[in-house]
This record gives structure tokens, C-alpha cells and sequence, in this order.
């Protein structure tokens, strides 16, 4: 299978996702859900002492600057809620779409950059286990999607 930048990508989020639990979850982030967070993370790939705190530091250093993003993220959120229960205004909709946006690049790109440290803390082996998790993970998600597909096809379009 080849490794692209897309599961690249995927297994840059994961290691955000592990490491991030601190920071996301005053935001509503994952808590116990998933196929991993937190620490069940840590422990698959069997992180030591010395990496566990590598991590939390690399995340307590980002955590001033991915806090007024996920707070930014979750205010456009509120916008575009009450402008459905108010009435719909597309131009409004619309601007608060593009705002919302820009927003998520700029987590997707802090995600990245936090990713790719905390990437760097791992040995070569938990970055194969990783990878293989990954691949694994994007092959039933892959899966999924296939079967929601058929399914689509054979009830016809929803109504």
C-alpha cells in the first residue's frame, strides 16, 4: 500500500489526537471514545515515562495558540446555529461558512506542525506500529464508505 501525505496526514492526527486529549477536551473533544485517546494511545505504542512527558510538553507549549482556534471554531458553530433558528440568510451563511473555514485550516495546519513534533519523539518502531494502526484503520474506513455506497445504490436515493 502506498503512503501518501493523505494517511500521512491521518497518522499526524492521531498522534494530535492522543497527545491533544489535554487541550481538547474542554472543548468537547474526544473523552473515552474513539479508537483511541489519551492514554490508550500512549499505551499501544507503549510510550515511556520520557516520551509521555515530551509529548505533554510539546502540547502545553501549543496550548496558547490552539485554545482561541478551537474557542474561534466553536463560536462560528454558535453563529451558524442561530442563524438557522432565526431565519436562513444565505450571504450571512455563507460568510460565516468562509470565516469557519479559515479557522479550521489554521487548526489543521497547528494540528500538523504539533503532529509532526511530537512524531519526532517516537522510535522507529512505535512509527511502524503507528502507521500500521493507521492503515488498518483507513482500510475499514475505506470499507465503510464501500458498503454505504451500496447500500445507497440499492434503496435508491433518500427521501
Amino acid at each position: 500500500m502506498k503512503f501518501t501525505r493523505s494517511k500521512m496526514s491521518f497518522v499526524a492526527l492521531a498522534i494530535v489526537l492522543a497527545a491533544g486529549v489535554a487541550i481538547a477536551e474542554p472543548h468537547g473533544g474526544p473523552r473515552g471514545g474513539g479508537d483511541f485517546s489519551g492514554g490508550m494511545m500512549f499505551d499501544y505504542l507503549d510510550l515511556s515515562d520520557a516520551q509521555r512527558a515530551q509529548i505533554k510538553q510539546i502540547m502545553e507549549k501549543e496550548k496558547p495558540t490552539l485554545e482561541p482556534l478551537f474557542k474561534q471554531e466553536m463560536e462560528s458553530h454558535k453563529q451558524m446555529m442561530q442563524l438557522v433558528q432565526s431565519g436562513f440568510d444565505e450571504a450571512k451563511a455563507q460568510a460565516i461558512a468562509s470565516q469557519s473555514a479559515q479557522i479550521h485550516a489554521q487548526l489543521e495546519v497547528q494540528h500538523a506542525r504539533v503532529a509532526s513534533e511530537a512524531y519526532q519523539v517516537l522510535t522507529a518502531e512505535q512509527k511502524t506500529k503507528l502507521a500500521q494502526f493507521m492503515a488498518k484503520r483507513e482500510q475499514r474506513f475505506e470499507q465503510h464508505m464501500q458498503e454505504r455506497e451500496g447500500a445507497h445504490t440499492e434503496d435508491g436515493p433518500s427521501q
